[in-house]
């Protein structure tokens, strides 16, 4: 059998795998598969095509790797609060991808069904910029808080019309165009680009709640840089909050000038027998040093002799203490700390 792929006959079967770009997941988190293969490869049974979230090169890879210290500052890390540096927000290390949905719902009220329209009482032109004829928006639109997303009029009775508006109800005898703005609109701190919007119709055979006519879903994509307040945990339940961004020069740094990225309280270890977190800082000092890869599997790991073994090979002390200096006056601190 043949097929024909760029053009050209190829002899075998042609299998297409689809792979899901930016979907929300529960969390509202973003899910996302990019391909590690490329066109001319030739693969065999078994290996692997594309990556995922938390994969690289189809290894589980979770979280980031960035140079940890182990030492108070100033008393911005107590209560397990975390010191990170200004780089790591600079360098999207830990920018995140978020998705949120909104939906609106046009129903079957007592005084007539609501309608989804461009059509809406009170908003300028401007506002209605980025809604399509329907009065949906546009894919691939900014929106900020406030801004119009789904356009929708709801029927008002008598009694919610305004005196004026009953007056001109008496006048021309002629019935007003009694609806008011039920829109939906962008909460606080929701804005960001339209990623995807789906219209559900029950005149199109949509399977909809009991008197809803009409469903309009929007999902938007948030681009969110990691800031002060914002919650981080390691491998071992180590977790604390932000309490302090610090410019790159500020930061402690090591005897070659490289700055640590993130400083954590001592005082979280010994109290919460989560030693796992001392020996994985040293192991990843000595990987660095040698320049290798570690994999060291869930329970059945590196012990504790071989990080001992890693870090003499690696030159450094048994204790993997290093001299830091502060970043502010460029003094050495008085004592050794764990990196």
């Amino acid at each position: 059998r043949y097929e024909e792929i760029d053009g050209q006959k190829v002899k075998g079967n042609l299998d297409k795998y689809s792979l899901l770009k930016f979907v929300r997941s529960n969390q509202g988190t973003c899910y996302n598969q990019r391909p590690i293969v490329s066109v001319g490869d030739e693969v065999v049974k078994g290996e692997i095509l594309a990556d995922g979230p938390s994969m690289e090169l189809g290894e589980l890879a979770l979280g980031r790797n960035v140079m940890v210290g182990f030492m108070t500052w100033d008393g911005y890390n107590y209560e397990d609060a975390i010191i990170m540096s200004e780089r790591l927000v600079k360098d999207d290390v830990y920018t995140s991808i978020h998705i949120e949905e909104y939906e609106s719902e046009a129903r079957d009220t007592k005084l007539g069904p609501e309608e989804i329209t461009r059509d809406i009482p009170n908003v300028g032109e401007d506002a209605l910029r980025n809604l399509d004829d329907r009065g949906i928006i546009r894919i691939g639109a900014e929106v900020n808080d406030g801004d119009l997303l789904v356009g929708k009029v709801t029927p008002k009775g008598v009694t919610e019309l305004t005196a004026e508006e009953r007056l001109l109800h008496a006048i021309f005898g002629e019935k007003a165009r009694e609806v008011r703005d039920t829109s939906l609109r962008v909460p606080h701190g929701g804005g960001g680009i339209i990623h995807d919007v789906k219209v559900f119709n029950r005149e199109d055979g949509d399977e909809l709640p009991p008197g809803v006519n009409q469903l309009v879903r929007v999902y938007i994509v948030q681009k969110r840089k990691i800031s002060e307040g914002d919650k981080m945990a390691g491998r071992h339940g180590n977790k604390g909050v932000i309490s302090k961004i610090l410019p790159e020069e500020d930061m402690p740094y090591l005897p070659d000038g490289t700055p640590i990225d993130i400083m954590l309280n001592p005082l979280g270890v010994p109290s919460r027998m989560n030693i796992g977190q001392v020996l994985e800082l040293h192991m990843g000092m000595a990987a660095r040093y040698l320049g290798i890869h570690i994999a060291s599997p869930v329970f059945d790991g590196a012990r504790e002799e071989d990080v001992w073994e890693t870090l003499e090979e690696a030159g450094m002390s048994r204790d993997a203490k290093t001299v830091l200096y502060d970043g502010r006056t460029g003094e050495p601190f008085d004592n050794r700390v764990s990196v």
